[in-house]
């Protein structure tokens, strides 16, 4: 495809009439937005928060920076992805500086800017997608071996920020990253065998890991030792290089009895959330009248944003869990359908890696609230509070309305 200067891509930056829009997805971000407010309202009540304040003002920021990238023709973005990567990369590598990066609960993931934080690997997961797609959209892919030198630049190009947010540590926000990268490859006919040998050595990883936990839990009950050591640290007598905490949340998945028999320490989020889903019922308790946020059995550490799902679905119930659900059920078939309407391979690109990554958000959010997969802490897009994750996710989707407005050229 011909590239276009930065210069030439904002000579088509243009408004539109409404055909031109895709009015589904904003209706649905606007109503998950909406509940997210709502809720995080009801999640602190008890505390008079004013968390949903701030997020009505991040998603009001946030709602700016959807039309403002949709408005500008998603190629742009392709002549400029190697800066937004740079740009991305510079704030990854300054939260590592002590001194400089702000440490919280062990962990050194946010950048001090006086009225706010910001979460540097928010930005990242914007980086990565523009730079797979730049590399994808200037290679053949092919078989393998055609693909030997692509694959080596994805990995180095995707690697180092993944590297960059482990060493924060932040596993939440590198395991949304693969999958996304996958499907892009996916997308660009990377050969069938690549995905059986990437599916083999997943695995072969995850026996690994849970041979790995095994051990660990032996050698703590042998030397009777408690699993609640300091947060942060590395465990000297196990294979993987887990932090203490990470490998913790494994086990109070698949061994919740051997980590925290009474429930009163690793699991007790998960059996809290498992009540708040439970207790629902069909219509829920109603708004504000949910007793686990209320009363502090669901952590008001996490209520608003982890477990925010659990707060819902206590309040309103499996209606207003599958209301959520219809919802995001419509960004993401309008997603999946955008990229099958772009004019080129890199709208096509664009589209998929977000609704992929959105999937992943969503379905290990709402999976971790009902014990399906261990816990994450991965936000739920649009309604967890967190200003550097509702930007984020204005941003990507703001790319992808961008590639149905510019799937044909208009005057």
């Amino acid at each position: 495809m011909k590239l276009q200067s930065p210069l030439e891509s904002l000579s088509v930056f243009k408004f539109a009439t409404r055909e031109h829009w895709d009015v589904w997805t904003p209706l649905a971000l606007l109503g998950l937005g909406t509940i997210g407010v709502c809720f995080i309202y009801s999640a602190q009540l008890s505390v008079h928060g004013n968390n949903w304040l701030a997020q009505l003002a991040f998603l009001s920021m946030g709602a700016g920076l959807y039309v403002m990238v949709s408005l500008i023709d998603y190629r742009f973005w392709l002549s400029v992805a190697h800066w937004f990567y740079l740009a991305a990369i510079v704030p990854l590598v300054l939260v590592l500086i002590p001194g400089i990066g702000e440490e919280r609960f062990g962990a050194q993931r946010w950048l001090d800017l006086g009225v706010t934080s910001f979460q540097p690997s928010e930005t990242a997961k914007p980086a990565v997608l523009l730079i797979v797609a730049s590399i994808l959209i200037r290679s053949e892919i092919g078989t393998i071996r055609r693909s030997l030198g692509v694959l080596g630049k994805l990995a180095l190009a995707v690697g180092f920020p993944m590297l960059l947010i482990l060493l924060q540590p932040d596993l939440k926000s590198v395991i949304v990253l693969p999958p996304m990268v996958f499907a892009m490859l996916y997308v660009s006919k990377l050969s069938t065998r690549f995905f059986v040998a990437v599916l083999g050595a997943f695995c072969v990883l995850l026996a690994i890991v849970a041979w790995d936990s095994a051990g660990y839990v032996r050698y703590m009950e042998a030397n009777r030792l408690s699993f609640l050591t300091d947060k942060g640290a590395y465990e000297p007598h196990t294979w993987v290089p887990l932090h203490d905490y990470q490998r913790n949340r494994i086990i109070s998945f698949i061994a919740p009895e051997k980590i925290d028999p009474k429930g009163t320490e690793n699991v007790w989020n998960l059996r809290q959330s498992l009540i708040s889903v439970g207790s629902g019922g069909l219509t829920g308790k109603g708004w504000t009248e949910g007793t686990q946020a209320q009363l502090g059995y669901l952590p008001r550490a996490v209520a608003h944003n982890d477990f925010i799902f659990s707060v819902i679905a206590e309040e309103k119930g499996f209606l207003g869990s599958l209301s959520v659900l219809g919802l995001f059920g419509i960004v993401l078939f309008n997603g999946v359908r955008i990229a099958s309407l772009a004019r080129d391979r890199l709208g096509t690109l664009l589209a998929i890696g977000v609704t992929v990554l959105f999937s992943v958000h969503i379905f290990v959010n709402i999976a971790m609230t009902i014990g399906l997969v261990p816990v994450t802490g991965i936000p739920l897009p649009f309604i967890s509070y967190g200003g550097s994750f509702v930007l984020s996710c204005c941003l990507l989707q703001g790319l992808v309305q961008s590639v149905y407005r510019f799937r044909k050229d208009f005057a």
